[in-house]
């Protein structure tokens, strides 16, 4: 399965997602490559930092941040069981590769009528793939979630009046997200039971689930 993370909206986790779902399926014993089509190269960096503190390689990642994808991703889909494209902000000829390569688009998005309205262009790309892939599956994904709020729950409204839906599977504001990805590991390499490593347990069963 190749899994696109996008969002035209920079900054809502798109890259923290990304990786904690490809290291959650490669914990289980199946094998992931990441496509990093960013051209910030955050994941890269992530890599390199985790071979500098001289951890055990995960998965692989790889730099494709380039309007091609669509044709090198399953390629690479291939030989693995599962292909995770940390996708670009604000690139169209990149996110339509990523668009026209993936079997199922998450679009994060954080808990505020901002981001969920801010959503509208990558819809719209969405719609435009689906005349050459229309078995396209996508699904919003609520990150970065406050405990004590009201706000995930409104926005989960906002988006309910759209399509695609959202995945019943929220993801908390969580520091081990931060603190994980900022030494090259993950969240369950810190704590395997703690908050973050249930969320991105449940994300990740959610996903399976779609390809059922």
């Amino acid at each position: 399965m190749i899994v696109a993370l996008l969002n035209q909206k920079g900054g809502v986790g798109k890259t923290t997602l990304g990786l904690h779902i490809a290291g959650e399926w490669a914990r289980r014993g199946e094998t992931v490559s990441l496509i990093d089509a960013d051209p910030q190269g955050s994941a890269l960096d992530w890599s390199e930092q985790r071979a500098r503190e001289g951890l055990p390689r995960l998965f692989g990642v790889v730099g494709l941040a380039r309007d091609t994808l669509h044709r090198e991703a399953p390629e690479i889909a291939a030989s693995v069981d599962h292909v995770v494209i940390d996708g670009p902000p604000r690139v169209a000829g990149l996110m339509r590769s990523a668009l026209i390569a993936a079997d199922l688009v998450l679009i994060p998005v954080q808990p505020s009528a901002f981001d969920g309205w801010a959503s509208a262009e990558i819809l719209r790309l969405i719609g435009e793939a689906r005349v050459f892939r229309p078995q396209l599956i996508a699904r919003f994904v609520l990150n970065r979630c406050g405990a004590r709020t009201n706000i995930s729950r409104e926005t989960a409204e906002l988006l309910a009046d759209h399509q695609p839906p959202v995945l019943p599977t929220l993801i908390g504001q969580r520091v081990a997200f931060a603190e994980a990805v900022s030494s090259g590991r993950l969240a369950f390499e810190l704590d395997d039971d703690s908050l973050a490593s249930r969320d991105i347990a449940a994300l990740a069963k959610a996903i399976s689930g779609l390809a059922e």
